[in-house]
Protein backbone atom coordinates (compact mmCIF):
# COMPACT_ATOMS: atom_id res chain seq x y z
CA UNK A 1 0.00 0.00 0.00
CA UNK A 2 1.14 3.48 -1.07
CA UNK A 3 0.46 4.67 2.62
CA UNK A 4 3.52 2.74 4.06
CA UNK A 5 5.73 4.86 2.34
CA UNK A 6 4.19 8.18 3.36
CA UNK A 7 4.58 6.64 7.11
CA UNK A 8 8.17 6.38 6.76
CA UNK A 9 8.27 9.98 5.08
CA UNK A 10 6.63 11.30 7.60
CA UNK A 11 7.88 9.69 10.85
CA UNK A 12 11.32 9.24 10.05
CA UNK A 13 12.46 11.48 13.52
CA UNK A 14 9.31 10.17 15.19
CA UNK A 15 10.04 6.78 17.59
CA UNK A 16 7.45 4.99 19.65
CA UNK A 17 9.15 3.98 23.35
CA UNK A 18 8.10 1.25 25.39
CA UNK A 19 10.13 -0.46 28.38
CA UNK A 20 9.87 -3.93 28.50
CA UNK A 21 10.80 -7.00 31.12
CA UNK A 22 13.25 -8.74 28.57
CA UNK A 23 15.82 -7.70 26.17
CA UNK A 24 17.93 -9.69 23.54
CA UNK A 25 21.54 -7.57 23.95
CA UNK A 26 24.35 -8.22 22.00
CA UNK A 27 23.13 -9.00 18.49
CA UNK A 28 25.12 -9.05 15.57
CA UNK A 29 24.93 -6.47 13.70
CA UNK A 30 26.21 -7.52 10.11
CA UNK A 31 23.42 -7.30 7.09
CA UNK A 32 22.63 -10.79 6.12
CA UNK A 33 24.36 -12.64 3.03
CA UNK A 34 23.34 -12.14 -0.38
CA UNK A 35 20.99 -9.38 -2.05
CA UNK A 36 20.80 -6.56 0.23
CA UNK A 37 16.94 -5.55 1.64
CA UNK A 38 16.94 -2.76 -0.56
CA UNK A 39 17.06 -5.11 -4.07
CA UNK A 40 14.35 -7.60 -3.13
CA UNK A 41 12.23 -4.75 -1.43
CA UNK A 42 12.81 -1.51 -3.17
CA UNK A 43 10.77 1.46 -2.28
CA UNK A 44 8.86 2.53 -5.68
CA UNK A 45 6.95 5.14 -4.16
CA UNK A 46 9.10 8.54 -2.44
CA UNK A 47 7.14 11.48 -2.61
CA UNK A 48 9.76 13.39 -1.23
CA UNK A 49 11.10 13.38 -4.96
CA UNK A 50 8.73 14.97 -6.34
CA UNK A 51 9.98 18.00 -7.77
CA UNK A 52 5.92 19.78 -8.00
CA UNK A 53 5.01 21.17 -4.39
CA UNK A 54 1.59 20.92 -5.79
CA UNK A 55 1.96 17.68 -6.68
CA UNK A 56 3.61 16.94 -3.66
CA UNK A 57 0.43 17.93 -1.16
CA UNK A 58 -2.03 16.44 -3.44
CA UNK A 59 -0.28 12.87 -3.44
CA UNK A 60 0.51 13.57 0.03
CA UNK A 61 -3.24 14.37 1.16
CA UNK A 62 -4.04 10.60 -1.07
CA UNK A 63 -2.32 8.95 0.61
CA UNK A 64 -2.89 10.57 4.01
CA UNK A 65 -6.59 9.49 2.88
CA UNK A 66 -5.82 6.03 2.00
CA UNK A 67 -3.97 4.94 5.74
CA UNK A 68 -7.32 7.03 7.41
CA UNK A 69 -9.77 3.94 5.50
CA UNK A 70 -6.92 1.32 6.25
CA UNK A 71 -7.75 2.10 9.58
CA UNK A 72 -11.17 3.22 9.55
CA UNK A 73 -10.59 6.83 10.06
CA UNK A 74 -12.01 9.55 8.60
CA UNK A 75 -10.49 9.91 5.01
CA UNK A 76 -10.05 13.67 5.85
CA UNK A 77 -6.47 13.62 4.31
CA UNK A 78 -5.43 15.91 7.08
CA UNK A 79 -2.66 14.75 9.99
CA UNK A 80 -5.24 14.78 12.96
CA UNK A 81 -4.54 13.52 16.41
CA UNK A 82 -5.95 10.45 15.80
CA UNK A 83 -3.95 9.96 12.70
CA UNK A 84 -0.45 10.70 14.42
CA UNK A 85 -2.10 8.20 16.40
CA UNK A 86 -2.47 4.99 14.44
CA UNK A 87 0.48 6.26 12.51
CA UNK A 88 2.94 5.75 16.06
CA UNK A 89 1.56 2.05 16.35
CA UNK A 90 3.79 -0.69 16.22
CA UNK A 91 3.94 -2.35 12.23
CA UNK A 92 5.33 -4.19 10.12
CA UNK A 93 8.14 -3.08 7.44
CA UNK A 94 6.69 -4.98 4.05
CA UNK A 95 5.74 -3.03 1.70
CA UNK A 96 2.39 -3.97 -0.54
CA UNK A 97 3.55 -1.73 -3.30
CA UNK A 98 5.90 -4.64 -4.75
CA UNK A 99 3.38 -6.79 -6.13
CA UNK A 100 3.92 -10.04 -7.98
CA UNK A 101 1.96 -11.04 -10.97
CA UNK A 102 1.48 -14.93 -9.87
CA UNK A 103 1.82 -16.67 -6.29
CA UNK A 104 4.77 -17.15 -4.83
CA UNK A 105 4.95 -20.25 -2.78
CA UNK A 106 7.17 -23.03 -1.03
CA UNK A 107 7.08 -26.00 -4.36
CA UNK A 108 7.24 -28.17 -0.85
CA UNK A 109 5.34 -29.55 1.88
CA UNK A 110 8.72 -29.65 4.25
CA UNK A 111 10.41 -26.14 5.37
CA UNK A 112 13.48 -25.43 7.34
CA UNK A 113 14.64 -22.52 9.10
CA UNK A 114 17.55 -21.47 11.39
CA UNK A 115 17.62 -19.16 14.16
CA UNK A 116 21.18 -17.45 14.28
CA UNK A 117 23.18 -17.73 17.53
CA UNK A 118 21.64 -14.94 20.18
CA UNK A 119 21.38 -14.50 23.67
CA UNK A 120 18.20 -16.67 24.76
CA UNK A 121 18.04 -18.60 21.93
CA UNK A 122 16.00 -21.47 23.73
CA UNK A 123 13.34 -19.18 24.68
CA UNK A 124 13.50 -17.52 21.38
CA UNK A 125 13.43 -20.76 19.84
CA UNK A 126 9.82 -22.25 21.98
CA UNK A 127 8.41 -18.92 20.37
CA UNK A 128 9.12 -20.07 16.94
CA UNK A 129 8.05 -23.28 16.90
CA UNK A 130 4.54 -22.09 18.50
CA UNK A 131 4.08 -19.53 16.05
CA UNK A 132 5.22 -22.31 13.12
CA UNK A 133 2.91 -24.56 14.44
CA UNK A 134 -0.10 -22.22 14.15
CA UNK A 135 0.57 -22.29 10.60
CA UNK A 136 1.07 -26.36 10.55
CA UNK A 137 -2.00 -26.84 12.22
CA UNK A 138 -4.30 -25.13 9.08
CA UNK A 139 -1.94 -26.34 6.01
CA UNK A 140 -0.36 -29.86 5.34
CA UNK A 141 3.19 -28.26 5.94
CA UNK A 142 5.97 -29.22 8.02
CA UNK A 143 8.63 -27.06 9.40
CA UNK A 144 12.23 -28.48 10.45
CA UNK A 145 14.42 -26.67 12.94
CA UNK A 146 18.02 -26.61 11.53
CA UNK A 147 21.11 -25.58 13.76
CA UNK A 148 24.02 -26.30 11.58
CA UNK A 149 23.39 -27.11 8.31
CA UNK A 150 21.52 -24.63 5.65
CA UNK A 151 18.17 -23.70 6.15
CA UNK A 152 15.23 -22.88 3.82
CA UNK A 153 14.28 -19.78 6.04
CA UNK A 154 16.82 -17.85 8.29
CA UNK A 155 15.81 -15.43 10.72
CA UNK A 156 17.57 -12.60 12.23
CA UNK A 157 17.57 -9.97 14.91
CA UNK A 158 19.70 -6.88 12.72
CA UNK A 159 20.23 -3.29 13.03
CA UNK A 160 21.20 -3.38 9.32
CA UNK A 161 21.52 -0.24 7.73
CA UNK A 162 20.79 -0.35 4.06
CA UNK A 163 17.72 1.36 2.09
CA UNK A 164 15.29 -0.44 3.93
CA UNK A 165 16.86 0.04 7.60
CA UNK A 166 15.22 -0.63 10.96
CA UNK A 167 14.25 2.85 12.51
CA UNK A 168 15.16 2.43 15.96
CA UNK A 169 12.94 1.44 18.65
CA UNK A 170 9.10 1.03 18.09
CA UNK A 171 8.06 1.75 14.01
CA UNK A 172 8.71 -0.63 12.12
CA UNK A 173 9.47 -4.04 14.03
CA UNK A 174 10.35 -6.19 11.34
CA UNK A 175 9.95 -7.79 7.97
CA UNK A 176 10.19 -10.62 5.77
CA UNK A 177 10.95 -11.71 1.97
CA UNK A 178 8.35 -13.61 -0.10
CA UNK A 179 9.67 -17.43 -0.63
CA UNK A 180 12.34 -17.82 -3.09
CA UNK A 181 16.23 -18.18 -3.56
CA UNK A 182 18.88 -16.72 -1.17
CA UNK A 183 17.58 -14.13 1.00
CA UNK A 184 13.67 -15.26 0.08
CA UNK A 185 11.68 -15.98 3.23
CA UNK A 186 13.86 -14.72 5.30
CA UNK A 187 12.70 -13.06 8.55
CA UNK A 188 14.65 -10.10 9.94
CA UNK A 189 13.73 -8.57 13.46
CA UNK A 190 14.75 -5.24 14.51
CA UNK A 191 17.66 -5.98 17.18
CA UNK A 192 16.95 -2.75 19.15
CA UNK A 193 13.38 -3.13 20.35
CA UNK A 194 12.86 -4.74 23.65
CA UNK A 195 11.07 -8.06 22.74
CA UNK A 196 8.87 -9.49 25.32
CA UNK A 197 8.36 -12.80 25.44
CA UNK A 198 5.01 -12.85 27.09
CA UNK A 199 1.95 -11.35 26.55
CA UNK A 200 2.55 -7.92 27.07
CA UNK A 201 4.90 -5.29 25.43
CA UNK A 202 6.25 -5.98 21.80
CA UNK A 203 5.41 -9.67 21.68
CA UNK A 204 7.45 -11.63 19.63
CA UNK A 205 4.77 -14.26 19.49
CA UNK A 206 2.49 -12.05 17.73
CA UNK A 207 5.38 -10.73 15.10
CA UNK A 208 6.79 -13.80 14.50
CA UNK A 209 3.06 -15.06 13.51
CA UNK A 210 2.59 -12.14 10.99
CA UNK A 211 6.11 -12.27 9.39
CA UNK A 212 6.36 -16.04 9.51
CA UNK A 213 2.99 -15.27 7.59
CA UNK A 214 4.88 -13.23 4.78
CA UNK A 215 8.13 -16.28 4.58
CA UNK A 216 4.94 -18.82 3.05
CA UNK A 217 4.11 -16.40 0.98
CA UNK A 218 1.31 -13.89 2.57
CA UNK A 219 0.63 -10.48 1.51
CA UNK A 220 -0.96 -7.81 3.92
CA UNK A 221 -4.81 -8.04 5.04
CA UNK A 222 -7.22 -5.35 4.84
CA UNK A 223 -9.24 -7.43 7.64
CA UNK A 224 -8.26 -5.86 11.16
CA UNK A 225 -9.08 -9.26 12.82
CA UNK A 226 -6.16 -10.82 10.62
CA UNK A 227 -2.82 -11.90 11.86
CA UNK A 228 -1.79 -10.38 8.53
CA UNK A 229 -3.41 -6.91 9.44
CA UNK A 230 -0.08 -4.54 9.12
CA UNK A 231 -0.26 -3.20 12.38
CA UNK A 232 0.42 -5.51 14.90
CA UNK A 233 -2.05 -6.08 17.78
CA UNK A 234 -0.09 -6.55 21.63
CA UNK A 235 -3.66 -6.53 23.47
CA UNK A 236 -2.49 -8.30 26.36
CA UNK A 237 -5.60 -9.87 27.09
CA UNK A 238 -5.96 -11.21 23.42
CA UNK A 239 -4.08 -14.45 22.44
CA UNK A 240 -2.82 -14.23 19.12
CA UNK A 241 -4.14 -16.77 16.27
CA UNK A 242 -5.30 -17.14 13.15
CA UNK A 243 -8.32 -15.53 12.09
CA UNK A 244 -10.64 -16.93 9.14
CA UNK A 245 -9.05 -14.57 6.82
CA UNK A 246 -5.43 -15.63 7.69
CA UNK A 247 -6.58 -19.55 7.37
CA UNK A 248 -8.66 -19.37 4.19
CA UNK A 249 -5.39 -17.44 2.00
CA UNK A 250 -2.82 -20.00 3.53
CA UNK A 251 -4.97 -22.81 2.32
CA UNK A 252 -5.22 -21.24 -0.89
CA UNK A 253 -1.51 -21.41 -1.52
CA UNK A 254 -1.21 -24.79 0.19
CA UNK A 255 -4.37 -26.80 0.37
CA UNK A 256 -5.91 -28.11 4.01
CA UNK A 257 -4.35 -30.15 6.84
CA UNK A 258 -6.04 -33.36 6.89
CA UNK A 259 -6.57 -32.82 10.82
CA UNK A 260 -7.68 -29.49 9.80
CA UNK A 261 -11.33 -30.03 11.88
CA UNK A 262 -10.06 -31.77 14.45
CA UNK A 263 -6.79 -29.19 15.09
CA UNK A 264 -9.03 -26.08 15.33
CA UNK A 265 -12.09 -27.60 16.95
CA UNK A 266 -11.44 -25.92 20.59
CA UNK A 267 -10.48 -22.44 19.45
CA UNK A 268 -11.71 -22.10 15.67
CA UNK A 269 -10.46 -19.42 13.68
CA UNK A 270 -12.47 -16.17 14.57
CA UNK A 271 -14.25 -14.27 11.48
CA UNK A 272 -14.40 -10.27 11.56
CA UNK A 273 -18.13 -9.74 12.26
CA UNK A 274 -19.56 -7.34 9.26
CA UNK A 275 -21.77 -4.54 9.56
CA UNK A 276 -25.17 -5.73 8.59
CA UNK A 277 -24.92 -9.36 10.01
CA UNK A 278 -28.57 -9.62 11.01
CA UNK A 279 -28.01 -11.45 13.96
CA UNK A 280 -25.47 -8.98 15.15
CA UNK A 281 -25.46 -7.13 18.26
CA UNK A 282 -23.45 -4.16 19.92
CA UNK A 283 -21.37 -4.28 23.44
CA UNK A 284 -21.70 -0.70 23.06
CA UNK A 285 -22.66 2.42 21.21
CA UNK A 286 -21.62 5.99 21.91
CA UNK A 287 -21.48 9.16 20.12
CA UNK A 288 -17.88 10.81 19.98
CA UNK A 289 -17.82 14.59 18.74
CA UNK A 290 -19.18 14.10 15.21
CA UNK A 291 -19.52 10.39 15.04
CA UNK A 292 -21.52 8.02 16.26
CA UNK A 293 -19.14 4.73 17.11
CA UNK A 294 -20.33 0.62 17.14
CA UNK A 295 -18.55 -1.58 19.64
CA UNK A 296 -18.00 -5.47 18.91
CA UNK A 297 -15.58 -7.61 20.54
CA UNK A 298 -12.04 -5.79 19.91
CA UNK A 299 -13.47 -3.96 16.93
CA UNK A 300 -15.52 -0.99 16.25
CA UNK A 301 -17.60 1.30 13.31
CA UNK A 302 -17.32 4.85 13.09
CA UNK A 303 -19.91 6.79 10.99
CA UNK A 304 -19.74 10.41 10.06
CA UNK A 305 -22.82 12.20 9.02
CA UNK A 306 -20.59 13.99 6.03
CA UNK A 307 -18.96 10.67 5.19
CA UNK A 308 -20.37 7.54 3.59
CA UNK A 309 -17.73 5.05 4.66
CA UNK A 310 -18.56 2.95 7.58
CA UNK A 311 -15.51 0.54 8.01
CA UNK A 312 -14.35 -1.83 10.93
CA UNK A 313 -10.86 -1.37 12.79
CA UNK A 314 -9.55 -2.61 15.87
CA UNK A 315 -10.03 -0.65 18.71
CA UNK A 316 -6.58 -0.88 19.74
CA UNK A 317 -5.82 1.34 16.59
CA UNK A 318 -7.62 4.48 17.57
CA UNK A 319 -6.89 3.94 21.54
CA UNK A 320 -4.17 1.93 23.69
CA UNK A 321 -3.87 -1.25 24.37
CA UNK A 322 -4.86 -0.81 27.80
CA UNK A 323 -8.46 -0.47 26.71
CA UNK A 324 -10.10 -4.09 26.68
CA UNK A 325 -12.41 -5.62 24.19
CA UNK A 326 -16.06 -6.87 24.93
CA UNK A 327 -16.74 -3.53 26.50
CA UNK A 328 -20.21 -3.39 28.67
CA UNK A 329 -20.28 0.62 27.99
CA UNK A 330 -18.55 3.69 26.53
CA UNK A 331 -19.40 7.50 26.84
CA UNK A 332 -17.89 10.73 25.88
CA UNK A 333 -18.02 12.78 28.63
CA UNK A 334 -18.03 16.63 26.90
CA UNK A 335 -18.23 18.69 30.34
CA UNK A 336 -14.83 16.85 31.29
CA UNK A 337 -13.29 16.24 27.35
CA UNK A 338 -12.78 12.26 27.83
CA UNK A 339 -13.85 9.17 27.09
CA UNK A 340 -15.16 6.90 29.47
CA UNK A 341 -14.59 3.02 29.17
CA UNK A 342 -16.55 0.28 31.16
CA UNK A 343 -15.85 -3.87 31.69
CA UNK A 344 -16.82 -5.46 34.85
CA UNK A 345 -16.10 -3.55 37.83
CA UNK A 346 -12.89 -1.66 36.19
CA UNK A 347 -13.80 1.70 34.82
CA UNK A 348 -10.93 3.40 31.83
CA UNK A 349 -10.74 7.33 31.50
CA UNK A 350 -9.21 8.40 28.41
CA UNK A 351 -8.75 12.31 27.53
CA UNK A 352 -7.14 13.02 23.27
CA UNK A 353 -6.79 9.43 23.25
CA UNK A 354 -4.51 9.18 26.58
CA UNK A 355 -5.30 7.01 29.72
CA UNK A 356 -5.02 9.11 32.85
CA UNK A 357 -3.14 8.73 35.37
CA UNK A 358 -4.30 6.58 38.32
CA UNK A 359 -6.64 4.43 35.23
CA UNK A 360 -8.19 1.64 35.32
CA UNK A 361 -10.20 1.92 38.79
CA UNK A 362 -13.20 0.20 40.44
CA UNK A 363 -16.23 1.70 39.48
CA UNK A 364 -17.11 1.59 43.43
CA UNK A 365 -15.01 4.83 43.69
CA UNK A 366 -18.11 6.82 40.97
CA UNK A 367 -20.33 5.67 44.16
CA UNK A 368 -22.00 2.58 43.60
CA UNK A 369 -23.01 0.48 46.04
CA UNK A 370 -20.82 -2.86 46.38
CA UNK A 371 -23.77 -4.99 45.11
CA UNK A 372 -23.35 -3.26 41.99
CA UNK A 373 -20.38 -5.70 40.13
CA UNK A 374 -20.75 -4.12 36.09
CA UNK A 375 -22.59 -1.19 34.23
CA UNK A 376 -24.55 -2.66 31.59
CA UNK A 377 -24.78 0.43 29.60
CA UNK A 378 -24.58 4.29 29.56
CA UNK A 379 -26.07 7.40 28.36
CA UNK A 380 -24.35 10.78 28.47
CA UNK A 381 -26.55 14.02 27.76
CA UNK A 382 -24.38 16.94 26.50
CA UNK A 383 -27.11 20.14 27.26
CA UNK A 384 -27.68 19.09 30.92
CA UNK A 385 -24.14 17.53 31.96
CA UNK A 386 -25.19 14.07 33.01
CA UNK A 387 -25.04 10.27 32.46
CA UNK A 388 -27.78 7.88 33.04
CA UNK A 389 -25.98 4.47 33.49
CA UNK A 390 -27.86 1.30 33.50
CA UNK A 391 -27.33 -1.94 35.97
CA UNK A 392 -30.02 -4.92 35.85
CA UNK A 393 -33.86 -3.20 36.26
CA UNK A 394 -31.99 -0.09 37.75
CA UNK A 395 -31.35 3.37 36.48
CA UNK A 396 -28.56 5.34 38.03
CA UNK A 397 -28.72 9.57 36.69
CA UNK A 398 -24.83 10.65 37.72
CA UNK A 399 -24.09 14.48 37.84
CA UNK A 400 -20.92 16.31 37.44
CA UNK A 401 -18.27 16.88 37.52
CA UNK A 402 -16.98 12.84 38.18
CA UNK A 403 -16.73 13.23 41.77
CA UNK A 404 -20.76 13.94 42.28
CA UNK A 405 -22.55 11.64 44.52
CA UNK A 406 -25.19 8.87 42.33
CA UNK A 407 -28.40 9.25 42.99
CA UNK A 408 -30.59 5.89 41.27
CA UNK A 409 -34.20 4.76 40.72
CA UNK A 410 -35.98 1.67 39.42
CA UNK A 411 -37.28 1.33 35.83
CA UNK A 412 -37.36 -1.04 33.06
CA UNK A 413 -35.97 1.03 29.49
CA UNK A 414 -36.47 0.94 26.02
CA UNK A 415 -35.51 3.86 24.21
CA UNK A 416 -35.32 5.14 20.84
CA UNK A 417 -32.48 6.90 19.68
CA UNK A 418 -33.91 9.57 18.14
CA UNK A 419 -30.61 12.04 18.57
CA UNK A 420 -29.04 10.59 15.69
CA UNK A 421 -31.96 11.43 13.20
CA UNK A 422 -31.54 7.31 12.64
CA UNK A 423 -34.56 5.49 12.11
CA UNK A 424 -32.85 1.86 13.92
CA UNK A 425 -33.86 1.50 17.32
CA UNK A 426 -31.65 1.26 20.46
CA UNK A 427 -32.86 -1.72 22.61
CA UNK A 428 -32.28 -2.31 25.97
CA UNK A 429 -32.72 -6.04 26.13
CA UNK A 430 -32.36 -8.74 28.84
CA UNK A 431 -28.33 -8.94 28.72
CA UNK A 432 -28.09 -5.44 27.90
CA UNK A 433 -26.67 -5.41 24.67
CA UNK A 434 -27.51 -2.50 22.07
CA UNK A 435 -28.79 -4.27 18.67
CA UNK A 436 -29.30 -2.27 15.22
CA UNK A 437 -30.92 -3.74 12.11
CA UNK A 438 -27.88 -2.96 10.50
CA UNK A 439 -25.20 -0.12 11.00
CA UNK A 440 -26.54 2.83 9.27
CA UNK A 441 -25.04 3.44 5.61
Amino acid sequence: MLWFYFLTYVMSSQTLMMALPLRIADLPKKPPPGPSAAERQKRTTDISKDDDSTTRSCDKKTKVQEMQRYFGLLPSGELTEETLAVMKKPRCGLSDVEQVGETVRWKKKSISYRLETIKLISVAQKVFRRAWKLWSNVTPLKFRNRIMTVADIDIFFYNHNDSSPFDGRGGVLAHAFRPGLHIGGDVHFDSDEDWSFNSTGINLFAVAIHEFGHALGLSHSTDPGAIMYPAYNFDPNYEPQLSFDDVENIQKLYGVNPNFTLLTSKRPPPKTPTKCDPYLSFDAVTKLQQEVLFFKDRFMWRKHPEFDETRVSLISSLWPDTVPANLDAVYENTWENVVVFFKGNQYWMLRQLKLEEGFPRSISTLGFPSRIKSVDAALHFRDQGYTVFFTGDECWRYGQPLINEISWYRFMVSVNFYEYDYTHILQYRPRYQYRYRCIPT
